[in-house]
């Protein structure tokens, strides 16, 4: 499996979601409601390592956007056409699990993408779920 792009803190999916079990919409909050599932705020991740490893690199360096109160430009993973209209909320309240289209997240030590986000892929998953395939749902 080929790892994801380089970022410019190295955030590690499986210490998070995997070994410390912090459920993805923990951290991805916006998913339940929005059209992106958005990236935590600095604060956020603050809220806990101001204390939880304070002392790791990676943290420090974490620490040192937060007193320079800058957000972290991180490099973008998942990637879907522009031409398609995605939101997540939907797919959230319908019970689905990230890891449907994001993949083992949970085993990641750096971000990548595994599933191609195809209309094959989407149109396969809503026939399987019985959803409605409407052309304009995701081609508006």
């Amino acid at each position: 499996r080929q790892a994801g792009p380089e970022q410019p803190i190295a955030f590690n999916h499986k210490l998070h979601a995997g070994d410390n079990t912090i459920p993805c919409l923990y951290c991805h909050a916006n998913a339940r409601r929005s059209t992106v599932a958005g990236i935590p705020s600095v604060q956020r991740c603050m809220g806990c390592h101001k204390i939880t490893a304070a002392a790791r690199p990676e943290v420090q360096k974490l620490a040192g956007y937060w007193e320079r109160k800058e957000p972290i430009a991180w490099t973008k993973v998942t990637w879907m056409p522009d031409f398609v209209y995605f939101e997540h909320w939907p797919h959230v309240r319908a019970g689905l699990d990230c890891q449907t289209c994001h993949g083992p997240v949970e085993t990641m030590e750096r971000m990548q993408q595994v599933t191609a986000l195809t209309m094959d892929t989407c149109v396969a998953c809503h026939r399987a779920r019985d959803v409605s395939i409407d052309c304009v749902v995701c081609h508006r």
